[in-house]
């Protein structure tokens, strides 16, 4: 088994170094045949000149041979080892290229400091490490996105089995029953919600062209999306406070009304009881800003970056209903229309912020 596993190793070492050990072996022969043609250039030269009566020497031929036998000898051993002295920051691109490939996205490229001083050497290493990272960060927010969506698909799960379970028992009483039927509901509710909104993400992520674009009444929407989401602001006694005048925009009707209910839902999820809820519009030149802001708790600066990736709740707690989708379908809507979205969290308020290009 021992063998085995070293010859195994042994075998993908050759195979990694095969593309170096090409590459090596066909600039030499380059440099080689370049030094061999000039060679063979200068013997023909001395034997036309001897023919012609300019070089007179019995010997000239022997002279010729020997030229051309050592020159090439040396020639040739010389080419081999000088072109491995410029290949070696190719060997390493080429070894840290196979790191990558083989999925060590931690590998990072340094060519040390005599090299790095170079313009082109400098650009590869920072585009390589650039790349590095990148992968590596896709390949955390992959693991992210399985973990928390195996979370939020899982809990519904287990609750609905575990009250399924105990309601088959028998010993409950109608008051328990009723409590588990209605916990059952909730959980069957999340899990419903949880797949229209993961098809309605995969439906705006593959969609590449925005279409149905017409001109409407930017603030009549908004006011649309806080009187349809009333019950649950009035629930928690929030007051609503509205600043803007009227204004026209063009785009998508129905994705922007997607846009202001979850950034409103949201706001309404993490505002205490009795407090305000704002909504300003404000106007530019070439642009349209929606705010819509809450009391509450203040998001730490660390979770920001992430609060628009799918799944990713900035409650690790899960004390608030939700799934971490409705913030990366308002990004990638907002992103559709060629417009930015910006959060600022401080000192107990929370504000998202859309440009919308007029």
């Amino acid at each position: 088994m021992k063998k085995t596993t070293v010859a195994k190793n042994k075998l993908k070492r050759m195979q990694e170094k095969a593309p170096i050990t090409s590459l090596t072996l066909f600039l030499s022969a380059f440099v080689f045949g370049i030094f061999a043609i000039a060679i063979s250039f200068t013997a023909i030269c001395v034997w036309v000149l001897n023919r012609a009566g300019v070089l007179v020497d019995v010997e000239i031929r022997s002279i010729i041979l020997f030229m051309s036998l050592n020159s090439l000898l040396i020639g040739g051993v010389m080419a081999f080892f000088s072109c491995r002295i410029p290949l070696k920051p190719i060997h390493q691109l080429i070894y840290k290229m196979n790191c990558l490939a083989k999925g060590e996205y931690h590998t990072r490229l340094s060519f040390g400091p005599s090299l790095s001083a170079n313009p082109t050497f400098a650009e590869i290493t920072e585009s390589f490490n650039t790349m590095a990272e990148e992968l590596e960060n896709t390949e955390m927010l992959r693991m992210d996105f399985i973990n928390n969506f195996s979370h939020e698909f899982k809990t519904p799960i287990v609750s609905i089995t575990g009250l399924a379970k105990l309601m088959a028992k028998g010993n409950v009483t109608e008051e328990e029953r009723m409590q588990y039927l209605h916990a059952i509901e909730e959980e069957s509710s999340r899990l419903s919600a949880m797949a229209t909104n993961v098809l309605r993400l995969t439906s705006v992520e593959n969609q590449a062209i925005l279409k149905d674009v017409t001109s409407f009444n930017l603030s009549e929407q908004v006011r649309s999306a806080v009187l349809l989401l009333e019950p649950k602001w009035s629930r928690k006694n929030l007051n609503i406070a509205l600043d803007f005048l009227e204004y026209t925009v063009e785009a998508n009707e129905e994705l922007l009304m997607e846009v202001w209910i979850n950034l409103l839902d949201n706001a309404i999820k993490f505002s205490p009881e009795g407090g305000t809820l704002s909504l300003a519009l404000t106007e530019s030149e070439h642009s349209l800003c929606v705010a819509i802001g809450n009391e509450g708790i203040t998001i730490p600066k660390e979770k920001q970056e992430r609060i628009f990736q799918k799944f990713y709740q900035a409650d690790e707690s899960h004390a608030t209903m939700g799934n971490g989708i409705g913030l990366a379908i308002v990004k990638r809507i907002v992103d559709l229309h060629k417009g930015q979205i910006s959060l600022v969290s401080e000192d107990g308020y929370t504000e998202f912020r859309i440009t919308l290009h007029k």
